[in-house]
């Protein structure tokens, strides 16, 4: 005869309740560490897919996804003469908002090398990878936008074409991928009356100077559109991409490019090291404490439960000791009931998340050995808090089965 069976059965409606509340508790445990392995994946999600070998970013930064990062374009051209490496494309990030239907859109804009790269090394869900220079985009599924629908942004409409799935930034705001001309016009786009502006500052600029009074033509030079003008260079990149040859040694590759005075040189894994390190390190101890916390709270609230389970047995186990049950028996009653109440809230946890976490605005990531560990933290739990219960009813007297 299971005596833990049989006293649940007898309260089988406050044991459901009781076990769907913790089992509510843990799930938000669950869903901490969840929320922290997708935020870590989302930071490191285009450095994995990449599978660059190095990364060059402007000079005393970590860019292009720590911090902002301006190299110029040229610069795709010098790393790729530089012996060992197979290919250098240019790289475009930054985040927009805009709004759409009446609400906030955020984006982040990839800009893809075109035409070396076209996003097929993308994850794409539904319709194709970039097929033109200009006026096409990729966007990931949370963004909601349709194939086939024309987006504006700035003076010129972009059709999608395909999209990705779970491609999202660190924000948790989803990609969107161009190609890097088409993500600079983007980045760099102006009014027409800031372009006004601007080039009436500069003929008023020019006028100030000895060339601009000697040689007149050139004022009429400065009315003209930027990228005319020798002195400006055009729209810089946030990082270069490298991948190295099959039988060189990326570190010898790295070697040369560091000696550069403009630029700095980290592989994958310092670039994962600054991201887990610095945009991630906040939100980790955040997400940490209250995962922490929340299993405290989940100890003391099954303690307190098992505790007044067995207050409400005192008379029953008064009455298994008078007639000489011995005290195994009754704490294996109490200790069957708590490992049977934490293993139950722990499959309620997991059922219930796997509905709710695919609701949640941030990517939830349930990994195996978290999993584990948590089931190991709770059977823990279920044991300790048992103790208090435990000691309260071996205290019992057989004689007060008669008070």
């Amino acid at each position: 005869m299971n005596l833990a069976g049989r006293d649940i059965r007898h309260n089988i409606g406050r044991f459901v309740l009781t076990t769907i509340g913790l089992g509510l508790l843990l799930m938000l445990v669950m869903g901490m560490g969840g929320i922290y392995r997708g935020l870590v994946q989302d930071a490191t999600l285009l450095i994995d897919r990449l599978r660059a070998d190095l990364w060059v970013v402007q000079k005393d930064t970590r860019g292009p996804f720590a911090e902002i990062s301006r190299i110029p374009a040229n610069l795709e051209d010098r790393v790729l003469a530089v012996p060992g490496v197979l290919s250098s494309n240019a790289f475009v990030s930054h985040t927009m908002q805009r709004e759409r239907n009446g609400k906030p859109l955020r984006i982040t804009v990839q800009g893809l090398s075109w035409p070396q790269d076209k996003g097929n090394w993308l994850p794409i869900s539904a319709g194709r990878s970039l097929g033109r220079a200009h006026f096409e985009m990729i966007a990931d599924e949370s963004l909601k936008l349709p194939i086939g629908e024309k987006i504006k942004f700035g003076k010129d409409s972009y059709t999608v074409v395909g999209h990705t799935r779970a491609m999202t930034s660190p924000a948790g705001d989803g990609m969107a991928f161009f190609t890097i001309h088409d993500a600079q016009a983007i980045q760099f786009d102006t009014s027409g009356e800031a372009i006004r502006l601007e080039r009436s500052a500069r003929w008023a600029r020019a006028q100030d100077l000895d060339i601009g009074r000697t040689q007149p033509q050139m004022i009429e030079r400065t009315l003209g559109s930027s990228s005319e003008l020798a002195a400006l260079g055009p729209a810089s990149i946030s990082a270069v991409v490298v991948k190295v040859k099959p039988g060189f040694n990326p570190e010898q590759v790295r070697a040369v490019i560091v000696k550069w005075p403009d630029v700095s040189v980290y592989n994958a894994d310092k670039q994962r090291q600054f991201l887990i390190a610095g945009v991630v390190e906040r939100a980790r101890k955040q997400l940490g404490l209250f995962r922490i916390l929340l299993i405290i709270v989940s100890a003391i609230i099954m303690a307190l439960i098992l505790y007044t389970l067995t207050l409400d047995k005192l008379h029953d186990i008064a009455m298994l000791k008078l007639i000489g049950a011995r005290n195994s028996v009754i704490l294996g009653l109490i200790l069957q009931q708590a490992l049977l109440l934490g293993v139950l809230a722990y499959g309620v946890a997991w059922l219930v998340g796997q509905w709710l976490f695919p609701l949640f605005p941030r990517r939830v990531v349930l990994l195996a050995d978290d999993l584990w560990m948590l089931a190991g933290i709770v059977i823990v739990i279920s044991v300790a808090s048992s103790i208090i219960g435990i000691s309260k009813a071996l205290h019992v007297e057989p004689n007060e089965v008669l008070s």
